[in-house]
């Protein structure tokens, strides 16, 4: 915990996917919620299959998915959500013609079925 999975349309030509994992990992890492760095796993899932609505043409999207323990305040979880958002939207690809959706959600996990140990 926590986990960062982001996801976006492969019509969102040459992401940078290191320097924004970096950024990512830097913004919610400096956040109080998260107590130790080496907790946070992110990564990057690319969709090369999806379609935006009805009229899909010229249209992408980047989600970014945010799993915690549950307990967070709504005010934290706002925060971070406000810090993915900011990166994300500063480093995503914006091909011209091309209407991209950005969306970031900060998701409970329960604390009492979540198993975590490191080998």
């Amino acid at each position: 915990m926590p986990h960062l999975t982001v996801e976006y349309s492969a019509n969102l030509p040459h992401y940078p996917e290191a320097e924004t994992l970096t950024a990512l990992n830097a913004t919610v890492c400096g956040h109080p919620e998260v107590q130790d760095e080496a907790d946070l796993k992110t990564r990057f899932i690319v969709a090369d299959s999806f379609e935006i609505g009805t009229a899909p043409a010229n249209r992408a999207f980047v989600h970014a998915q945010l799993r915690l323990l549950s307990g967070r305040t709504p005010e934290a979880k706002k925060e971070l959500s406000d810090r993915i958002a900011a990166v994300l939207r500063e480093r995503t690809p914006k091909p011209q013609g091309v209407m991209v959706q950005l969306s970031v959600e900060v998701v409970d996990m329960d604390r009492g079925s979540y198993a975590k140990e490191r080998v």
